[in-house]
C-alpha cells in the first residue's frame, strides 16, 4: 500500500500517518521530519530552511522535491505513507515522476478535511518529543499519553514546536488552502483521493480511511 495523506496542518495526519504505519505495515515518511534533522544538523538545505519554517511558510519546491528524491533513492520503500508531502501541485509531478522511475505507483490519496478555527485549536495543543533521534509528534486534542508531558516511546520530555503560535498557523493555513486545490484536482483526475472527516474521533477517522482503501 502506497499512500499520500492530505491536511491542513493540525488536520491529524501525522497521528493517522503512525497508526497507518503500525497497522499496516507501512514506512512513514514525514518531510516535516526530515527538514527538522537538516535544520538541526546544519546542513545546507537546513540553512536555506530555518528562516522560511520560522516565518511560518513552507520551503520551496525545488528542496522538498530534492529530499524525497535522494530519500527514496536511497532507500525505495516499497509500501508507505506521506506526510507532508507533495503539498503543491509542481510537488506533486516531480512526485509521479519520481514513483515512475522506482517503477511505483500510488494507490490511494487521503484528504483529511478540517475547519481553520479546528485547526487553530488543536494545533494549541500539539507538543513534540524534545528528543531529536525520536521526534514523535503528539496532540492532546487527539490523545493523551501515559504520563504527562512525557514522550510514551522514549521517556523525554514534550514540549511545544516554535512554529505553532496562531499567527503563525493562520499564516501557513492560507499558504495550504492557496496551494491545495490544483494538487486534489491533480489527484482526482487519476482517481486517487477519498475525502476524509478529520473532526471525528482518532479511531473513527482511522477506520474511515481503511474502509475506503482499495483492496489488493
Amino acid at each position: 500500500m502506497r499512500l499520500v495523506l492530505i491536511g491542513a496542518p493540525g488536520s491529524g495526519k501525522g497521528t493517522q500517518a503512525r497508526r497507518l504505519c503500525e497497522r499496516l505495515g507501512l514506512v512513514y515518511i514525514g518531510t516535516g521530519d526530515i527538514l527538522r534533522d537538516a535544520i538541526r544538523l546544519g546542513t545546507a538545505v537546513g540553512r536555506e530552511a530555518q528562516p522560511l519554517i520560522d516565518a511560518g511558510r513552507f520551503v520551496p519546491d525545488s528542496v522538498a522535491n530534492d529530499l524525497v528524491a535522494d530519500l527514496f533513492r536511497a532507500r525505495r520503500p516499497e509500501k508507505f505513507v506521506m506526510d507532508g508531502y507533495p503539498r503543491t501541485y509542481a510537488q506533486a509531478i516531480a512526485f509521479d515522476a519520481l514513483l515512475a522511475q522506482q517503477f511505483l505507483k500510488l494507490d490511494a490519496v487521503i484528504d483529511l478535511s478540517v475547519s481553520d478555527d479546528e485547526v487553530v485549536r488543536r494545533i494549541g495543543g500539539r507538543r513534540i518529543c524534545s528528543d531529536a533521534a525520536c521526534g514523535i509528534c503528539y496532540n492532546r486534542a487527539f490523545e493523551t499519553t501515559a504520563h504527562p508531558d512525557v514522550c510514551d516511546r522514549c521517556g523525554s520530555r514534550l514540549k511545544v514546536r516554535e512554529d505553532d503560535g496562531e499567527a503563525t498557523v493562520r499564516q501557513r493555513l492560507a499558504i495550504f488552502h492557496s496551494n491545495t486545490d490544483a494538487l486534489l484536482d491533480h489527484y482526482r483526475r487519476a482517481g486517487l483521493v477519498k475525502e476524509v472527516s478529520a473532526t471525528d474521533p482518532v479511531e473513527t477517522i482511522y477506520e474511515s480511511i481503511v474502509r475506503r482503501l482499495p483492496t489488493r
